[in-house]
């Protein structure tokens, strides 16, 4: 079994898809560090790429061509401008040249030299491969998957045993939820605590608050940007932004030059159910009309379902817990972290597998668990949170119309948010001993939904909404 920390499963990137453009972003950048270990990097003539599968044939609506082009120019998703994306794009199409890892020019016409094929490869739904040619004539390639999340493997998964090695070192290995509990009973611990302790045996205290501080600044900002950006998504559905009007209509009349003091401003606002209802919808739609518009986001655990975790720890923040502070949203994300790495070391977290599931449906299993722990729920209560989220997602699927990550995937993460609350509320309102369904069997039964799904629910638009719905209807 391989590690995952929560800085596996909660990554800072740019939308809108951590399948589809986070992870062929950072595939880039890991061939390029193979093209230099191999001494091939100076050597290069030419590139070009070809997508496979779910990457193809949803690729252009999820930017995966854009986010090729700017790993291939060496390029960081955390920290690369979002204001840039377009000037960049522009200079590599006009000048058909691109600087591969900002070092060498290189002949590259993006219709021409990405390629897009509707055949899928055996290991994984997303198949992308890097090739080129050497001064001297020889060819070489690299194929990668980007099996959701943001997570790159290529198929014989050379990174796994330093996985599997750091796994062996944990204090407390986890495979499945079963074992978090035994060892939450052993050791009298909640699981944030337990979390807490793994992520100690790869870095410091200060690392690990700095990484979790960076985290919920940029989900607290991209709620905060979406909240106040007006206008139109791009791709051609010709989607209005939503979060902007609703927050003008939440938040009156209250002041605030911040984030920060935007937290406290909203706290001051009217709590009766349909606002709070409407409060965890326009934080989450905020942060994925920010992903769909290529903004900055937390892949949580991906990016289409990027608005769900933080839409609930927000929630806690100005509606259940008014003197919250750092030590919570730690608490927060690292059971959120844990939830999601149960999923994807037992089923997955790719659309392209599992369908919509897979994403909505852990985040909102990530966030209710989450959300459980910060309201004084057991370690069993929290897994139990967690299996009643997933269990009223279970055989969702992923049809986006256009491939775009707009329809009908904004509304999702409000659902899954709301979701999770209430089934945070449900859990907490039950003895988990009398559970009929235990969390590791949803996420068996997930896996096996997943594997019984038609390809056409699963990140390809050949179904669904996708095909009943035009472009031109919009």
């Amino acid at each position: 079994m391989e590690s995952i920390s929560v800085f596996d499963m909660l990554k800072i990137g740019l939308g809108p898809s951590s399948s589809h453009t986070l992870g062929p972003w950072r595939a880039a950048g890991r061939w390029i560090e193979k093209l230099k270990s191999n001494h091939h990097f100076e050597s290069i003539n030419e590139i070009s790429v070809d997508l496979y599968g779910s990457l193809s044939l949803t690729g252009k609506g999820h930017a995966t061509d854009i986010a090729i082009m700017l790993g291939l120019s060496g390029h960081d998703p955390i920290t690369f401008p979002v204001a840039n994306i377009d000037s960049e794009i522009n200079s590599i199409t006009s000048d058909e040249r691109i600087s591969l890892n900002g070092e060498r020019k290189l002949p590259f016409i993006p219709k021409d030299h990405i390629r897009y094929n509707r055949n899928f490869l055996e290991f994984h739904p997303n198949g992308i491969t890097f090739r080129a040619i050497l001064n001297d004539g020889r060819r070489i390639s690299e194929t990668y998957f980007s099996i959701g999340g943001g997570f790159v493997v290529q198929k014989e998964r050379k990174r796994a045993k330093l996985k599997r090695e750091k796994f062996e070192r944990f204090p407390f290995p986890v495979s499945k939820a079963v074992e978090l509990l035994i060892h939450c009973t052993a050791e009298k611990k909640s699981i944030s605590e337990i979390v807490l302790e793994n992520e100690r045996s790869l870095r410091s205290d200060s690392d690990i608050d700095k990484g979790l501080q960076a985290i919920w600044d940029v989900m607290l900002d991209s709620m905060y940007v979406g909240c106040h950006t007006q206008g139109r998504l791009p791709g051609g559905l010709n989607v209005e932004r939503r979060a902007f009007d609703m927050h003008k209509s939440l938040i009156g009349t209250a002041k605030y030059t911040n984030p920060i003091e935007w937290i406290t401003a909203i706290r001051s606002t009217e709590v009766k159910f349909r606002q709070i209802l409407k409060w965890v919808s326009c934080f989450a739609i905020s942060v994925n009309e920010v992903n769909a518009s290529l903004g900055r986001v937390v892949t949580a655990p991906t990016n289409g379902s990027a608005g769900v975790i933080p839409a609930v720890l927000m929630y806690y923040l100005v509606i259940e817990n008014h003197n919250a502070n750092f030590n919570h949203i730690r608490a927060f994300l690292l059971v959120a972290g844990e939830i999601g790495s149960l999923f994807k070391k037992g089923a997955t977290i790719s659309a392209a597998m599992g369908g919509c599931q897979a994403e909505i449906g852990v985040s909102s299993a990530m966030a209710a668990g989450a959300l459980t722990e910060l309201m004084g729920g057991s370690p069993e209560q929290v897994q139990m949170a967690s299996e009643i989220a997933m269990e009223h997602h279970l055989g969702l699927t992923c049809d986006p119309i256009g491939g775009l990550v707009q329809i009908p995937c904004i509304e999702r993460n409000a659902m899954g948010a709301i979701k999770a609350i209430n089934a945070c509320e449900m859990a907490l309102d039950r003895d988990p001993s009398h559970a009929k369904v235990p969390l590791d069997k949803v996420i068996a039964t997930m896996w096996e939904t997943a594997k019984d799904m038609g390809s056409k629910y699963k990140e390809t638009s050949e179904g669904g909404l996708a095909v009943h719905v035009n472009l031109s209807d919009c």
